[in-house]
């Protein structure tokens, strides 16, 4: 799927003037992970995520930013090993607003997890 997303926009980028964001947020958002995504709301979420994402500002601003701490950017036109190794400076663990998340979303998914680990500890434990 990830090879269909790096794959496909090359048509809409070679065959129009301008890019077409609209089409390839529907291409990424609808075609390729929409089938997976059944809740309503999480649809809603993906496709606003994606606007953050494929936007005029990302190719026009010089040096846009994801975040507001500024980890997260688009670097500078440079070449190909700049850029992997700005990839690889990057957190190993994306933090909730890589993905444009108030950081409370960590919290919420560290309790969920921390219940979990205590569902699974107390569903060992002999039934009396």
């Amino acid at each position: 799927m990830l090879s269909f997303c790096a794959q496909n926009p090359g048509i809409f980028l070679n065959e129009y003037n301008r890019v077409p964001f609209e089409a390839l947020i529907y291409l990424t958002g609808e075609c390729n992970y929409g089938g997976r995504v059944t809740d309503d709301y999480d649809r809603r979420l993906l496709i606003s995520l994606l606007e953050n994402f494929y936007c005029q500002s990302v190719i026009s601003d010089d040096c846009y930013k994801f975040s507001a701490s500024g980890i997260y950017f688009v670097p500078r036109r440079n070449s190909y090993e700049s850029y992997l190794e700005y990839i690889k400076q990057l957190p190993l663990n994306a933090d909730p607003e890589a993905f444009g998340l108030h950081e409370n979303a960590n919290i919420t998914k560290e309790q969920k997890e921390t219940q979990r680990l205590f569902d699974g500890i107390l569903s060992t434990l002999p039934r009396e």
